[in-house]
């Protein structure tokens, strides 16, 4: 399949909502996998089909898979049409948090400690996955971006400030980002 560009904050389908999967088909298969290819690329722990411009409610995730661990496999899942329960029980996790969409800046962003989420796959056969810490981070992180919202709208106080005077400063220059992926992929060529 294909490594597709990732789209970054200020493009406007980040902040769109993106529209339900209706059709099943080789369309939706393509897309799935050229999601999971930008994913494990990037790297990232998850994707959203808004960040490679394609307003669908769709998200890939592996939040086991570490490019530096060659033991540990890639297990790609995907969701169509996800629906988020949270946990309501007021407990709560404080963590650092990244974007594939927000390169190169991370802030403490808190989350709910556990997250379900239920929907297809790319068959329409039904799937849900429950989780805590990471993984139910990963699953609020993907269904914002589903809903056209970035985690930096999540931010408060200090966080927020430091976050608004990041994203006016210039982004990383081209060669910095690209010996950056080159080292990351050579880990990954390493892997086979």
């Amino acid at each position: 399949m294909a490594v597709l560009p990732i789209r970054t904050v200020g493009d406007p389908v980040l902040r769109t909502p993106a529209e339900p999967v209706t059709r099943f088909d080789a369309a939706l298969d393509r897309l799935v996998a050229d999601m999971i290819d930008t994913m494990y690329d990037a790297p990232g722990v998850g994707l959203a089909a808004p960040q490679i411009g394609v307003g669908l409610r769709v998200f890939v995730f592996d939040c086991d898979y570490d490019p530096r661990d060659l033991a540990v496999p890639r297990v790609a899942r995907t969701v169509v049409n996800p629906v988020l329960t949270i946990v309501d029980d007021g407990a709560r996790q404080d963590g650092s948090e990244g974007c594939l969409s927000v390169p190169g800046l991370h802030f403490p962003t808190t989350r709910a400690l556990c997250a379900t989420v239920r929907g297809v796959d790319a068959a329409g056969a039904p799937v849900e996955y429950a989780g805590e810490g990471l993984l139910a981070r990963c699953f609020q992180h993907e269904v914002d971006h589903l809903d056209g919202m970035l985690y930096l709208q999540r931010l408060t106080g200090d966080a927020r400030t430091a976050a608004a005077r990041a994203l006016r400063e210039p982004p990383p220059d081209a060669a910095r980002v690209q010996a950056a992926g080159d080292e990351l992929r050579a880990l990954r060529r390493a892997e086979h």
